[in-house]
Order: structure tokens, then sequence, then C-alpha cells
């Protein structure tokens, strides 16, 4: 295969998933609706939190909303990956995913195309939030726009990573709520997006360790620094680890051969 068979192949997979998002207004609209509905009632509740900032003073009072804008950024990225997920159980049940999968390309690299699709999406929809976030007074360096690009990236692909592990364990569509709500849920709350860990450590231990160890809250770290310039190398490190370790295990649960979906007694299309 030659490389502009490739390119082909990825630019098709990325209009198909552009278009999805297009059409599909609901999907659009819930997710700018959700977090800016936190944003909205938590920042009216909790005024200021008293937290490490990333720029001086670093010890200081700040904005609630100031302090959860990147965690729900972040959130939008795990819906995100949560969705395209979705549209992979989806797409296996109605036989859409066999024809991609049986395609001549390697099963790595059509799983990573569908990847970069959902994070392209979430990305925009990510920077969309921002925008409409900068009339609630979240106003960050326009440097931080651009700087928080590839941590958006690399949060998205990690996360969208997640979102193929479980699209390769769940077998029907009906399934797909109740895992969901189990795996979105306790990463969203057991995380620093909502809280500072500081406090989270005052309050449990356990919890802390718990938060510390959720790749989730390292997701919404790299994206708190690289808002403001900086850049967060344990998460990042964490992150991209976490992607590897995800990345892997998708590919080895869409392998017809050696996966999951072998195990359950059939291919990728559902059959």
């Amino acid at each position: 295969m030659s490389p502009a068979q490739y390119a082909r192949c990825l630019g098709g997979i990325v209009r198909r998933e552009a278009l999805r998002w297009l059409y599909q207004r609901s999907r659009f609209i819930s997710a700018l609706v959700r977090p800016m509905v936190w944003l909205a009632i938590f920042g009216a509740g909790f005024r200021f939190v008293l937290g490490v900032s990333i720029i001086p003073p670093y010890e200081t009072y700040i904005p609630y909303e100031v302090y959860i804008a990147p965690g729900l950024v972040a959130m939008i990225q795990l819906f995100n990956g949560m969705q395209s997920s979705l549209s992979m159980v989806y797409d296996r049940e109605m036989g859409s995913m066999k024809t991609l999968l049986i395609s001549p390309f390697p099963r790595w690299f059509l799983l990573t195309a569908k990847l970069l699709a959902g994070v392209a999406v979430s990305v925009v929809q990510a920077y969309i939030f921002l925008a409409i976030a900068w009339f609630w007074e979240i106003e960050p360096p326009l440097w931080g726009y651009l700087f928080v690009l590839p941590a958006l990236i690399l949060s998205g692909l990690m996360l969208g990573a997640l979102g193929l592990v479980l699209s390769s364990f769940i077998k029907q569509l009906e399934n797909f709520a109740g895992v969901m709500n189990f795996v979105i849920f306790p990463m969203f709350f057991a995380s620093s997006a909502l809280y500072p860990l500081w406090r989270v450590k005052e309050a449990s231990l356990t919890l802390y360790w718990i938060c510390q160890a959720n790749p989730f809250s390292q997701a919404t770290e790299l994206i708190r620094f690289a808002l403001y310039g900086q850049f967060n190398v344990i998460a990042a490190a964490i992150v991209t680890g976490c992607l590897l370790v995800l990345m892997a295990a998708a590919v080895y649960g869409y392998d017809p051969g050696r996966g999951l979906i072998a195990r359950r007694g059939g291919p990728a299309g559902g059959e």
C-alpha cells in the first residue's frame, strides 16, 4: 500500500466522523450544554477556591469557574471518547465495521484512524467551549490557546483509546449505557476536575491516592497547565504511557484471531 492510499483512507475515516458529528445535532449540543451547565451551576455555588495556582501568586483564591474550566474541557474529551466507542459498537452491529476491518490496511492503522477522527472532533468541541467560557471571565492568555493544543490532542488520544478498549468489550448496544456510567462518573468525580487534590487529601487519604492514580486527573492537569503556557512533565508522561497501553489493548481486543471479539465467537462485524 502506498502512502497516498494510507492518506486517502485516513481522510475518508476522518471525513465520515466529521459528517456524523455535524449531522447529529443532539451530539454537538449535548457536548457543549453539559459542561456549560456544570460551569454555571458550580460557578454560582462555589465562587472561590483556595488552590495552588499555576500563575503568580501561587497560593491564592481564584474564581471557581477558572479552576474547573480545564476539568470541563477534559470532560468534553472523555464524553467524546465514549461517544466514539458507542459509534464503534453501532457500526459493528450494523456491519459497517466489518467492511472497514477486512480492508487491506493494517488493523492498527484503521483503529488509529478512527481514534484520530474522534480526537479531531473533540478538539473542535473543546475550543468552542473555551470560546463560550470567555463570557464567564475565563480568560487564559492568548498564547495559552495555542499551547493547549498538544495537550488536547494527547489527552484526547488517551481517552479515545480508552473508548476503543471498552467498545471491544461491549457486545450489544443495549449494554453501552451501563458500562459507560460505570466508567465515566467514577473517572470524573475521582479526579482533580472539580476540586484541588490537597482538599481531597484532607478529607480522605485513600481517595486522594485514587485520584492521583486516575489517568483522567493527569489529563486534566496536563490541560490546566498547558492553558497557561506551562508543561506538566509528570502528567504528560503518565498520559502518554496510558495511551500506549490502552492502544495496544484496543488492537489486541479487535484482533479476530486473539482478542476479545474472537472469544465472543465472531469477527468484528458481529457475525
